[in-house]
């Protein structure tokens, strides 16, 4: 039998209609329940918090129109850059956030929505020591074992970790601490987290089959990195093992941000200095493809973090804030 032009069209949607079904239904249930979003600054992050959502993990779209959640109120420059988002086990959204470029503490606040958030209150983590010039990016992952919560960062202390400082940067050397909290109310000493024998940056920690899988930024400037390397430890407070070889490519990389979906990582980052967002993807976290032409995020995102939400709690959101 011959089919015209016109039957072909159809059979061709039909199938195409067909597999999508297939693909949807063959999904995890909570998948199907899922919407990604996503926590950015834009600018220099004096505007405050926002948000964008995706269905697929590679194209996002801004809410609100780009109007923040919550706008900053913490330490004299009021800045909101690299907002952290994690949903704890209390079920309450928990934010972290760096204040300030040269403040020695970091900014949190809770909410059970996004769009009602708590008293924004300053955590000291770094106010006991008086050589620290920074405390930024911060981050936070939960250890279900040890029911305890690691908020991490990247400081410089001055006249610390002295091969490899370098004037270049301003003179930064960072290394990565963290605190552990239960509650974020009581906070244990500031410890290193740590030290991969290069200025480093921009943590983010991930289970990974029993153990714990890192991402970070090397931020060597001479001879310039600006790359994103892995590590892994057996315990979310290390040690961590040396970085890997870079995961990006030849363009300068901050920021991670990472998804799984399915059997795959992601690892959304901001490619900064071409004002633009990229990702690159692996299935072991060993071989890397770069996916950077297949994401688009809202024009002039910053350095943020995805995490997932019931398609209910988004439509509440949508809802509650008139979008």
């Amino acid at each position: 039998m011959t089919l015209n032009k016109k039957q072909k069209n159809y059979m061709k949607r039909t199938l195409l209609n067909l597999v999508l079904f297939i693909n949807i239904a063959f999904l995890p249930a909570a998948a199907q329940d899922s919407v990604y979003l996503f926590s950015y600054f834009v600018g220099n992050g004096e505007s405050g918090l926002h948000l964008a959502h995706s269905k697929d993990g590679f194209t996002w779209n801004t809410i609100n129109k780009q109007a923040p959640f919550l706008k900053p109120g913490l330490s004299p420059d009021k800045l909101m850059r690299d907002p952290c988002i994690i949903r704890g086990k209390d079920n309450t959204f928990h934010m972290v956030w760096t204040v300030s470029w040269t403040q020695r503490g970091i900014g949190y606040a809770s909410s059970r929505d996004l769009v009602n958030w708590s008293e924004q209150k300053y955590i000291p983590v770094m106010e006991h020591e008086e050589k620290a010039r920074n405390s930024w990016a911060p981050e936070i992952t939960y250890d279900p074992r040890e029911d305890v919560y690691m908020i991490y960062w990247a400081t410089t202390i001055r006249g610390e970790f002295p091969e490899t400082q370098v004037d270049a940067d301003n003179g930064y050397n960072h290394r990565m601490y963290y605190v552990t909290t239960k509650d974020f109310e009581t906070f244990s000493e500031t410890k290193l987290l740590y030290d991969p024998g290069f200025n480093c940056i921009d943590a983010t920690v991930l289970p990974y089959k029993n153990k714990w899988v890192m991402f970070l930024k090397d931020e060597t400037r001479v001879p310039p990195q600006k790359n994103l390397k892995v590590t892994f430890a057996d315990n979310l407070t290390g040690p961590y093992a040396p970085a890997s070889e870079p995961i990006t490519g030849s363009y300068w990389a901050e920021g991670p941000t990472v998804l799984e979906v399915g059997q795959t990582w992601i690892v959304y980052f901001d490619k900064y200095t071409e004002r633009t967002y990229g990702a690159v993807r692996s299935k072991d976290l060993k071989q890397w493809e770069d996916i950077s032409d297949q994401v688009s995020f809202p024009q002039g995102a910053r350095h943020g973090t995805v995490f997932k939400v019931s398609q209910t709690e988004f439509r509440k959101l949508v809802k509650e804030i008139e979008y």
